[in-house]
C-alpha cells in the first residue's frame, strides 16, 4: 500500500492566520478559538494558531464527512510508521 495525498496542491482552504482560520470556523469553535488565542502567551501563540488552522482545516475538508465514518467504522487505510519513516529515509529527507 502507497500513501497518497489526499487533497492536491494548490490554494489552501483555509489561509495561515487568525482571520482566516476564524473565518473557516462556526460559532462556538471560532470563540473558543479567540479565547485561547488571546489568553496565549505571546511563545505559545503559534502554537495555538497551528492547532486551530489543523482544526479548521478538518471542519472545511470537503470529504471530512466521509474520512470520519471510516475512521469511526475502522475502514480507513492506514500505514504504519516504521514503513512511513523508511520512505522518508529512503527519499532522503529527515527523520525527527
Amino acid at each position: 500500500m502507497t500513501a497518497q495525498p489526499i487533497h492536491q496542491h494548490g490554494p489552501e482552504r483555509v489561509p495561515r492566520n487568525a482571520e482566516g482560520i476564524a473565518a473557516a470556523l462556526s460559532g462556538e469553535r471560532r470563540m473558543e478559538f479567540y479565547r485561547e488565542l488571546l489568553a496565549a502567551a505571546p511563545e505559545d501563540a503559534e502554537r495555538v494558531l497551528r492547532y486551530w488552522w489543523c482544526e479548521a482545516m478538518l471542519d472545511t475538508d470537503p470529504a471530512g464527512d466521509r474520512l470520519t465514518a471510516a475512521a469511526l467504522d475502522g475502514t480507513l487505510p492506514t500505514t504504519a510508521v516504521t514503513d512511513l519513516i523508511a520512505r522518508r529515509q529512503d527519499a532522503g529527507l529527515p527523520v525527527e
